[in-house]
């Protein structure tokens, strides 16, 4: 029997004056759909995750491995999609593995090494044709989208030295663009179907719950200064192929935008109303909790 349980998962997400997830297509600009909500991709979020993971002496990193239960022989809590990863070591390590066999590629030293791979899948494995490593992970995030409309504010920073010599001294026109305020929603679900083929085990999953509710706390930038998780829910299903249908759990923990015009941006949280438990039918069907309680 799998030890690792269904789980529908919500992120609620509340930008200030910041920007959660430039666009490289539009001048960093944050992300925005054509109607005017925002964007959060899911690997923007996940690349967050594994920055913390990457500092293995920093708080955060002690934090969530301490006390890990259930924690196999020569399992590690590596990175395999760091930043700068040279994709030909990579390919090296692969290469240890001569033939895809399930039961040996399971116990090799690269399932072993990598957290994110085992829980996210990876996309650095793909070029290894039709070997069947990893492909795709447990953990799915979806794309995290605002129930309302955002503001785009945008700025000229201002700096002592020259930022382009001759030209503009001291000024970077508009190089400041920041979402005034918004209500994000970002789902994920775990599938643990995929976690005999990943080499996932609980304690990877315990990892990520530990880890969501630091995401931004301890990632802050100039940019990116107060992006709060107001809400990290966590609904494990009672049975392992599912015990209630993921969209109405999610549906009945969105927020809705008050007033008239429901696609206004907002100014502050209190332009909306936020749900802070599942109702009753729902509640009996899945074990519930906020891991930012």
């Amino acid at each position: 029997m799998n030890d690792i349980k269904r789980v529908t998962g919500l992120l609620i997400i509340e930008v200030v004056n910041s920007n959660p997830n430039g666009n490289p297509d539009q001048e960093s600009d944050p992300r925005v759909r054509d109607n005017g909500q925002g964007e959060i991709s899911p690997v923007s979020f996940k690349r967050k995750l594994r920055d913390l993971m990457e500092l293995l002496e920093g708080s955060v990193y002690q934090k969530v491995t301490e006390g890990l239960q259930g924690v196999p022989d020569g399992y590690m809590f590596g990175i395999l999609e760091s930043r700068g990863r040279d994709r030909k070591a990579i390919t090296q390590e692969m290469g240890d593995i001569k033939e895809y066999k399930e039961e040996e590629f399971l116990k090799s030293e690269f399932v072993k090494k990598y957290w994110d791979a085992r829980l996210f899948g990876n996309t650095f494995l793909e070029e290894g044709g039709d070997k069947g490593y990893i492909k795709t992970g447990i953990v799915q995030f979806g794309m995290g989208l605002s129930v309302a409309p955002v503001m785009i504010q945008r700025h000229t920073n201002t700096n002592k030295a020259g930022v382009q010599e001759g030209k503009n001294q001291g000024m970077a026109p508009l190089a400041y663009r920041v979402v005034q305020h918004g209500v994000y929603v970002m789902p994920f679900f775990v599938n643990p179907s995929l976690a005999p083929k990943s080499g996932c085990k609980a304690c990877d999953l315990e990892v990520l719950k530990r880890l969501i509710p630091y995401a931004y706390d301890h990632t802050r930038s100039a940019i990116r200064p107060d992006v709060r998780i107001r809400h990290a829910w966590w609904m494990e299903h009672k049975d392992e192929l599912g015990s209630c249908p993921d969209y109405l759990l999610i549906d009945a923990l969105t927020p809705k935008r008050l007033g008239d015009d429901p696609m206004t941006a907002s100014l502050s949280w209190e332009d909306y109303s936020v749900p802070d438990k599942l109702p009753d039918t729902l509640a009996k069907k899945v074990d519930c909790v906020d891991l930012m309680a």
